[in-house]
């Protein structure tokens, strides 16, 4: 990771305060799959554009997060089926700067994602009267939730100089729960958030230099197919592949 932590160390940086203005809790987001290397070339290119979020001196900003989901996956069984409306569920821990959040994400059917949160004092499996009152006040999901997946990385956050916009590069991607385990040390997910969709901004255009489509699959679902491989996932199926065949690719 020496070179990739020499060419971030380019960037001027921006502090948690300073990315208020950029929230984007209702957005568009754009996702994209490319490998360690890859990131690397993109980052080199739009430097100029980007600042780069500096939490206590660190740059690579450690996350973990654990998701729930109704006992018969139904939440992953909407994405995989194509529902919209949908919502994800997630306890979330920013270990470097020591906060956690209880986090609720809705995906409407034209294609924004609205977050609403609120702050813990520890990710704990269990639901607490604090997290259930939450999602009863902003949703009308049901409570009988039970955590299906923990999922750890390490995150690149971008904020451009000029327009509203974040981008999160997410690589050393784990996934576990009890005794199953699913590591990609070499995957990146990138995630472009904006406004509204704008294919011009500069991360954007070098992407597409690139020839790297988007890849509309979440964290939580790529952890579910890969520890739940018995679980219905055709129509994940080519992605699932692209990670395999990135992955041996990296690993050759």
């Amino acid at each position: 990771m020496e070179i990739l932590e020499n060419i971030v160390a380019g960037f001027r940086p921006i502090s948690l305060y300073e990315m208020d203005s950029v929230e984007l809790m209702n957005r568009t987001d754009t996702k994209f799959m490319f490998s360690v290397t890859d990131l690397e070339a993109i980052l080199g290119a739009v430097s100029a554009h980007y600042r780069v979020l500096e939490v206590n001196g660190i740059r690579f900003n450690r996350y973990e997060t654990l998701y729930y989901d109704h006992g018969d996956f139904h939440f992953y069984l909407q994405h995989q089926n194509g529902k919209r409306n949908r919502y994800k569920i997630r306890k979330r821990t920013y270990l470097d700067s020591h906060l956690t959040y209880f986090e609720v994400k809705f995906k409407s059917n034209k294609d924004r994602t609205d977050k609403r949160r609120t702050k813990l004092p520890l990710l704990e499996e269990t639901l607490e009267e604090k997290s259930v009152n939450f999602l009863h006040e902003k949703t009308s999901v049901s409570d009988d939730l039970v955590p299906k997946l923990y999922n750890t990385f390490n995150r690149i956050t971008l904020v451009s100089e000029v327009l509203k916009e974040r981008v999160t590069l997410d690589f050393d991607i784990q996934f576990h729960f009890g005794d199953r385990e699913v590591r990609l040390p070499r995957l990146v997910i990138a995630e472009v958030k904006q406004e509204r969709v704008n294919r011009h901004s500069p991360i954007m255009q070098e992407i597409k230099r690139r020839l790297i489509r988007p890849e509309g699959i979440s964290k939580y679902c790529l952890g579910v197919a890969l520890l739940y491989p018995d679980m219905k996932q055709n129509n994940f199926k080519r992605k699932l592949l692209k990670i395999k065949k990135l992955h041996n690719e990296l690993a050759a």
